[in-house]
């Protein structure tokens, strides 16, 4: 009797399982932009929404007017991507993406968190420098100044970007006219090419065009490198120790267990 009624309990588990997997809530998907939610005019942005859940519809907005809708074979491994072209300033704005599964009610996911895409050049550039000048040394602090110039008025908020960055290094929010942006204990992975712009906090959300780049070189001093040699020469050591320890008492287990076999 219980052999006879596995099979039906698996078939019964199996369609539940089923039936919750289309049913569930969708999971919160993630919207990235590349190569940069900061955009220079007359270039383009692809916005990638992305979700673990399979076989979903995506759809994409702008605050709250939906702009596109993906129903292509991409959505078949919960990606989807969204391509803006010929960028300008009207295109500058909160985008959210949202995935869902049509059916009697449609299924939707919550929306993802915002990108604020910035397509600069609306206003004047600012100016980047730092309080450090020259090379600096691993392990030190860095401050960058990025100002904006004196007869721009209003909330202003400024991003510091880097080179290859896809996303700002830093945002601030201040008061007056300048931010200081601190790059605190830097390593060799903070050298590079880096700019600012500041933008309005609402619409219809102009950029500046960005500042003047600045080299940040980065030296790791000589003893720092051969104190992290020894360090790692430690630790080689002492697993090196380990292993011999450990091989030492295989042996010395195997030998004894020979010398008592006879006796057996």
């Amino acid at each position: 009797m219980i052999p006879r009624l596995l099979p039906l309990l698996c078939l019964r588990l199996c369609a539940g399982q089923g039936s919750r997997g289309t049913d569930e809530p969708l999971p919160k998907p993630t919207l990235r932009a590349w190569p940069s939610w900061v955009a220079p005019p007359r270039s383009s942005v692809r916005l990638r929404c992305q979700t673990p859940t399979k076989d979903v519809d995506f759809v994409l907005k702008k605050g709250n007017v939906v702009l596109d809708f993906s129903r292509s074979p991409a959505s078949k491994e919960g990606l989807a991507e969204f391509h803006l072209t010929d960028l300008r300033s009207s295109h500058a704005g909160d985008y959210t993406c949202e995935c869902y599964r049509p059916g009697a009610p449609d299924i939707r996911s919550p929306p993802s968190e915002v990108i604020l895409l910035l397509v600069t050049g609306g206003l004047p550039k600012p100016s980047l420098q730092a309080h450090q000048r020259g090379v600096v040394t691993a392990g030190d602090d860095v401050t960058l100044q990025c100002q904006r110039p004196d007869n721009i008025f209003g909330p202003m908020r400024f991003a510091l970007l880097k080179a290859g960055a896809a996303e700002p290094i830093r945002l601030r929010t201040p008061a007056g006219k300048e931010a200081d942006f601190s790059l605190q204990t830097v390593t060799v992975g903070d050298a590079g090419n880096y700019s600012c712009v500041y933008f309005q906090t609402g619409t219809p959300f102009w950029a500046s065009q960005p500042s003047d780049r600045l080299e940040i070189r980065v030296r790791v001093p000589p003893g720092a490198i051969s104190r992290d040699y020894t360090t790692g020469n430690l630790i080689r050591l002492g697993l090196a120790a380990l292993v011999v320890v450990i091989m030492g008492a295989l042996l010395l287990e195997a030998w004894c267990s020979q010398k008592e076999s006879p006796r057996g």
